[in-house]
């Protein structure tokens, strides 16, 4: 997370690269802990590579199934890792298919900007 020195009132907020590599180490992670992930990566302004100081990391997973809620399934996910707040979104393989399928501004953004860290083989 961004950091204040103990005695200055000045925010560091970590650069690009730096939040970029966590989340190359965090994918590692998280791959193991959860064995039905398909494809891990991020969108939005750290993708697009027009970040600054105050933005946060989207990140977007896709499993290829969950018993859980749509608004639940990101919490058995670890975000505390990551330098920055960051917001998780996880479908399943079969709601990104029909996603894919019907199109839209939301999905046609996600398949051009996606920087996926993680696909399974």
């Amino acid at each position: 997370m961004p950091v204040r020195s103990l005695n200055s009132s000045v925010i560091k907020w970590p650069d690009l690269d730096s939040v970029r590599e966590a989340v190359y180490l965090w994918a590692r992670e998280e791959v193991a802990k959860h064995p039905e992930l398909l494809r891990l990566g991020y969108f939005g302004s750290c993708a697009r590579g027009d970040w600054g100081v105050g933005s946060d990391l989207d990140v977007i997973a896709i499993v290829k199934a969950s018993s859980e809620a749509f608004e639940r399934r990101a919490l058995s996910w670890s975000l505390s890792s990551l330098p920055v707040p960051s917001d998780l979104v996880v479908y399943t393989e079969k709601e990104w298919n029909l996603l894919e399928e019907k199109g839209g501004r939301f999905v046609s953004t996600l398949s051009r900007e996606t920087v996926w860290v993680y696909m399974k083989e």
